[in-house]
């Protein structure tokens, strides 16, 4: 019998018929109370997105563990930044547009808070609190006196209304606020021109909204389903555990709080007698009597002192606190001692098969989302505007275009392995020499130019080093062998033999 004949069955008194036996889509008693809505991810975000957003900035706010979520993944999205290695054959070219762009970096910010590189962690944190990010291209005049007449200006998630679902005076239609034509390509961006939370910014009556045309606007978000239009924050799989979680702590700690504060309760004869510790001057009420450490008092006939045992939680606190962060960190898609800042049941082989998993994640979202939807359009309108401005003597823009950008450095678990494995990869040809460089967040040509450059000084200088930028064989990870007095064709190699290998010969 095959596989799809196990899954027919005949109707009663009808022709045959195929019957749903997936578990999942089973009505029997155990699944009988499971009936989600079928609705499209777009209508769950356009009705839950503004509560959404409030209760995930809330929570990375006044959560650690979701604060400190949120800045690891902002680290590792990013780090010190995503940048690019200009691919233009001509070298001169090549060296001053990065030049120019590594100066108009500094200038990127339209606030003047941080460069283009900060500008990519607040991108990266508002992916993680937000799930989304607007980034405005604005225009400068020339007498601005920027080196490129361009800058760029963050705008959140709540600038973009989501409850604005309509159709334009010119028949697009607007779908939580943007605004598309009849085949689905976007076409402007309704934005407020206020943050509908900022108490501080009250101005004059304004409109609500205000058309800015997709060309200026770049959005920057993940989608994880086919025709999604707005970001959903990364914390929201793990939001309500956050919040539970930290609840049950905030009760804990009061429970403990609370008992502290009750050493022992006395039951007296009669309520006019004194307590034990209590003076004439605290029959008033305004003292409570007072243990002092090791202290021995003798009560009197038919006083008696029960001191207070609270319940505790027992051992179970710190395993059901490891398995709720366990959860919590699978929702997020980190791994646990980043969340927690605890590694003390990781070792090295569990912490390394967990990095390269993460890092296979990361990798996805910078080049997926961080280089294709931030990155990429940015260095194509830079180009443009520096050529328009007259600050890159170009005659085509599209000649500067090809760009290779490069994501931070990973940091090596085993450093020598690390390295030992790249040194092998590249004399057996499995990867290149800039392939290898590339993935310590450096850009080849850079790298060889100040190892050229390192080269020239030392040989002007007249120095001499063991391991020089310009050998072509490796560099040995033991001591320069001294050579032997007796022996002029040779070095001493420490075991009475000499050496002759041209690796370890000194100049």
């Amino acid at each position: 019998m095959g596989l799809f004949d196990r899954f027919r069955r005949r109707a009663p008194g009808g022709p045959a018929g195929v019957s749903a036996r997936l578990e999942g889509a089973l009505a029997k008693r155990r699944l009988r109370g499971w009936q989600p809505p079928l609705e499209n991810i777009n209508s769950l975000i356009a009705s839950g997105g503004p509560r959404l957003l409030a209760r995930s900035r809330e929570l990375v706010v006044t959560n650690g563990y979701a604060a400190n979520a949120c800045e690891a993944f902002a680290a590792n999205l990013v780090g010190d930044g995503i940048k690019p290695s200009s691919l233009i054959e001509e070298s001169t070219l090549r060296d001053s547009v990065q030049q120019l762009w590594l100066a108009w970096t500094d200038e990127a910010d339209a606030d003047g808070l941080t460069d283009f590189y900060g500008l990519q962690a607040m991108v990266a944190r508002e992916m993680f609190v937000a799930g989304e990010c607007f980034v405005r291209m604005r225009p400068r005049r020339t007498e601005d006196g920027l080196l490129v007449p361009m800058q760029l200006q963050l705008l959140q998630s709540e600038m973009l209304p989501f409850e604005k679902t309509e159709t334009a005076a010119n028949g697009n239609r607007i779908r939580c606020g943007i605004e598309f034509d009849g085949i689905g390509r976007r076409l402007a961006y309704h934005f407020r021109r206020r943050h509908p939370g900022d108490s501080t910014d009250q101005g004059a009556v304004i409109p609500e909204t205000v058309r800015v045309p997709a060309e200026d606007v770049l959005h920057i978000y993940r989608p994880i389903d086919a025709g999604q239009i707005r970001g959903l924050p990364h914390v929201a799989p793990a939001m309500v555990r956050l919040f539970l979680l930290d609840q049950y702590d905030d009760a804990e700690l009061d429970r403990k709080k609370t008992a502290a504060m009750f050493a022992g309760f006395i039951t007296k004869t009669a309520p006019e007698d004194p307590m034990m510790g209590e003076s004439e001057a605290d029959l008033d009420g305004a003292a409570m009597a007072s243990l002092e450490p090791g202290t021995m008092q003798v009560l009197l006939p038919g006083e008696d002192v029960k001191f207070s045992s609270p319940a505790d939680v027992g051992g179970g606190y710190e395993a059901f606190q490891y398995r709720t962060l366990l959860s919590v960190s699978a929702s997020l898609g980190l791994p646990y001692h980043l969340v927690t800042g605890d590694v003390r049941q990781a070792n090295y082989s569990s912490l390394r098969a967990e990095l390269v998993e993460f890092r296979r994640r990361i990798g996805q979202l910078q080049h997926g989302v961080m280089a294709h939807q931030l990155c990429r359009p940015i260095w194509r309108r830079w180009l443009e505007t520096a050529v328009l401005s007259g600050a890159l003597d170009i005659g085509n823009p599209a000649v500067a275009r090809p760009v290779q950008w490069i994501p931070p450095r990973w940091d090596w678990v085993d450093p020598l392995k690390d390295i030992q494995a790249q040194v092998l990869a590249m004399e057996a040809g499995i990867t290149s020499r800039r392939k290898v460089v590339e993935a310590t967040g450096y850009d080849v040509e850079e790298v060889d130019r100040e190892n050229a450059a390192d080269v020239k000084r030392v040989a002007d200088l007249g120095l001499s080093y063991r391991a020089s930028p310009g050998e072509t064989q490796g560099a040995r990870a033991t001591p320069a062998a001294r050579p032997d007095p007796g022996d002029g064709t040779g070095e001493d190699t420490g075991d009475g033999s000499a050496s002759t290998d041209p690796a370890t010969e000194q100049e």
